[in-house]
């Protein structure tokens, strides 16, 4: 009886162990998800906003040169486009 009484603690024992570690990554995920969505509710409120005009700015083109902001002021539109893929072969 007593060897009996030993297994079904350490069978107890272990499940216990999983079911902490269970609820501890539980804890660490739900703090995660806290800890983001209260870093973008204090995102800086100092950058552009919706009708703002653009903030000066220059970048290269595939053309080689440098394009500022400025070049097309009085221009109908502007689009600035960037393809991560392309050229990659993939």
């Amino acid at each position: 009886m007593g060897a009996s009484v030993t297994r079904w603690t350490k069978i107890g024992s272990f499940h216990a162990r999983v079911l902490s570690m269970r609820m501890m990554i539980a804890t660490m995920i739900v703090a995660g998800v806290c800890m983001a969505a209260v870093a973008m509710a204090q995102a800086p409120a100092g950058g552009p906003q919706a009708g703002d005009d653009a903030p000066a700015f220059s970048l290269p083109g595939s053309d080689g040169a440098m394009h500022t902001l400025a070049d097309f002021k009085g221009k109908k539109a502007v689009v600035v486009a960037w393809f991560p893929k392309a050229f990659t072969g993939g």
